[in-house]
């Protein structure tokens, strides 16, 4: 099992900082690996363990054989190595190591590397030394032919979009009660004639419309709305050409036509506030919110896994990276390409947030850029999670405000973890503000009582830890 991911990482010349037990845990690919690790987090199993200072950490590990794993990781990476037979990535053992690493720091004593372990580090860093060109140059697509490929495609969506206009059209003067018989069959009728017409967005919005054909009480209302922006992303795809091209890039993305990171990347030191994956179809997707210390950028890092494997990229939640991003194209867009990484992770505290009254504000903002947001993140500072009349909220410490946590965060145990963390106090939360409330995704420690910064000051990087909630 191997896997490297983002760009390669020259050696760091001081040493790796250590990393918690919850991010060690965040990097595990699903519950079944963090169950594992976590039984093989401590000395018993593992024989030949040590670190060479920059980065490389390895050992043995006593398996069902008689012959041990034998399990490195470089945390510049963080990339992974392990001689079992498993596919997900990283691997137990992997996780293991940084278990016991993170309970244990005087086990890794500095030193040479094994040899089985020093032909994987090299070549890494071999790898990282080289130009980044070094692979042979591939045969440039035809502009042309791509050209008249995209027009193709172009032209079968907008035949999808006229489809569902009249679908609509027909929907509305029917009745939206004539749905309620229908099933779910109907919308995904539908779904399918847009997966054909090559426009994976409008397919997806429209199954949205079949889940809320069954969602009980405000049904209509929520139905209505839903069919309101599929017909403004509609009209705005028929007259894409009169648009702003930042606007024109952001229908291109919600329709589903591919992009490509462009423009010039932002190096920034990126703070890792969370990470969590979602069901998409048979795959996985990976969600990784950064945010950038001089720029005061919020991105995100998207990754897909292949039925049945996790995505590849993780980076340990609560860190900071000195890597360069390049953004997508579009307004309000926040997705960006990992790109060049230079040095090591290091740790990093929460950065600086907004009182919980000028959340809504901020979300709407960003509608004006991207009618179709469901959500945009934001960082909540001196908040206290306390229940409501329908389920629980975000206060504000300070006024009368408040903000309502968002349904789908109620039946999640992080849920509690923030309620426990909080204790009755104020806390800093990273998630994201939409029109269903806000969605906590990650927490930190409060500290001790004198240690909160001033409005707008961000916190020392070795001054709180963070909690992951989802």
């Amino acid at each position: 099992m191997q896997l490297s991911h983002g760009g390669e990482t020259s050696p760091a010349a001081a040493p790796v900082a250590r990393w918690s037990v919850e991010q060690v845990l965040a990097l595990a690919p699903d519950a079944a690996s963090r169950t594992a690790g976590g039984r093989l987090g401590t000395a018993g199993p593992w024989s030949g363990t040590g670190g060479d200072g920059a980065g490389a950490v390895w050992g043995l590990c006593e398996g069902s054989g008689s012959t041990p794993y034998r399990t490195v990781v470089d945390l510049t990476g963080p990339a992974y190595h392990c001689s079992c037979p498993s596919r997900k990535f990283p691997c137990k053992h992997a996780l293991g190591l940084l278990l016991l690493r993170a309970a244990d720091e005087a086990a890794f004593r500095r030193t040479d590397p094994a040899d089985w372990a020093a032909a994987w580090i090299e070549g890494r860093r071999r790898r990282a030394d080289g130009s980044p060109g070094s692979g042979a140059a591939r045969e440039p697509a035809s502009t042309d032919a791509a050209r008249k490929r995209a027009e193709r495609r172009a032209e079968r969506v907008t035949g999808g979009v006229q489809e569902l206009e009249q679908r609509l059209s027909d929907l509305l003067r029917g009745g939206l009660a004539a749905t309620e018989g229908a099933g779910y069959g109907l919308w995904e009728e539908a779904a399918a004639r847009m997966v054909d017409a090559q426009a994976p967005g409008l397919a997806a919005r429209v199954r949205e419309l079949g889940a809320i054909a069954g969602s009980g009480p405000g049904r209509p209302v929520r139905l209505l709305e839903e069919c309101g922006l599929l017909h403004l992303l509609d009209t705005a795809w028929l007259g894409r050409e009169r648009l702003p091209e930042p606007l024109a890039a952001t229908v291109r993305t919600r329709v589903g036509l591919p992009a490509s990171a462009e423009g010039p990347p932002v190096r920034d030191h990126w703070s890792v506030l969370a990470q969590y994956d979602t069901p998409d179809g048979r795959i996985v997707a990976r969600r990784i919110w950064l945010y950038g210390r001089e720029s005061h950028r919020t991105a995100l890092l998207l990754s897909f896994g292949a039925p049945g494997r996790p995505p590849a990229q993780a980076l340990p939640v609560g860190t900071a990276i000195d890597a360069e991003l390049t953004p997508y194209p579009g307004g309000g867009q926040l997705r960006a390409e990992l790109g060049e990484r230079f040095g090591a992770v290091a740790p990093a505290g929460p950065p600086p947030g907004i009182a919980a009254a000028e959340a809504p504000a901020v979300y709407g903002h960003a509608l004006r850029e991207d009618p179709w947001l469901d959500a945009w993140p934001v960082v909540l500072r001196d908040v206290i999670p306390v229940p409501s009349k329908d389920g629980w909220q975000m206060a504000d410490a300070r006024s009368a405000s408040a903000v309502p946590i968002a349904p789908a965060a109620l039946s999640r145990p992080g849920l509690w973890k923030l309620v426990a963390l909080s204790g009755g106090g104020p806390v800093t939360v990273f998630g994201e503000i939409g029109h269903r409330g806000f969605d906590p995704y990650a927490a930190w420690d409060p500290g001790e009582p004198g240690d909160e910064p001033g409005e707008g000051e961000a916190v020392p990087a070795t001054a709180r830890s963070v909690v992951p909630l989802v």
